[in-house]
């Protein structure tokens, strides 16, 4: 069993940033891949970041180049930050935990945090 919980999230202005955590504890950090999804109201969970043990990175078109998703091991912790924000970039952001391999679907992950709430306004 993972336990994940995210922290960071709140409101900002267009062009703001803020940097997501997300802490884990249970079993070894580093066996799993690490990914940020987002939900906004009315729309489906949809694919942001995943960075894999080694670390490799896969990001969504939507945000590549404003936000860098990182990992620290040794603090058992993923981090999400993201610059230049946008008022579409408005949702509820979810840490999520895959056992092996790297995916952007988020129903092949095996563990998710209770979610942070992340309000651009512009």
């Amino acid at each position: 069993q993972v336990q994940l919980v995210e922290s960071g999230g709140g409101s900002v202005q267009a062009g703001g940033s803020l940097r997501l955590s997300c802490a884990a504890s249970g079993r070894t950090f580093s066996d799993y891949s690490m990914g940020w999804f987002r939900q906004a109201p009315g729309k489906e969970r949809e694919f942001v970041a995943v960075i894999s043990w080694n670390p490799s990175h896969i990001y969504a078109d939507s945000v590549k180049g404003r936000f860098t998703i990182s990992r620290d091991n040794a603090r058992n912790t993923v981090y999400l930050q993201m610059n230049s924000l946008k008022s579409e970039d408005t949702a509820v952001y979810y840490c999520a935990a895959k056992r092996l391999g790297v995916r952007t679907n988020w129903d092949e992950y095996d563990y998710w945090g209770q979610g942070t709430q992340v309000t651009v306004s512009a």
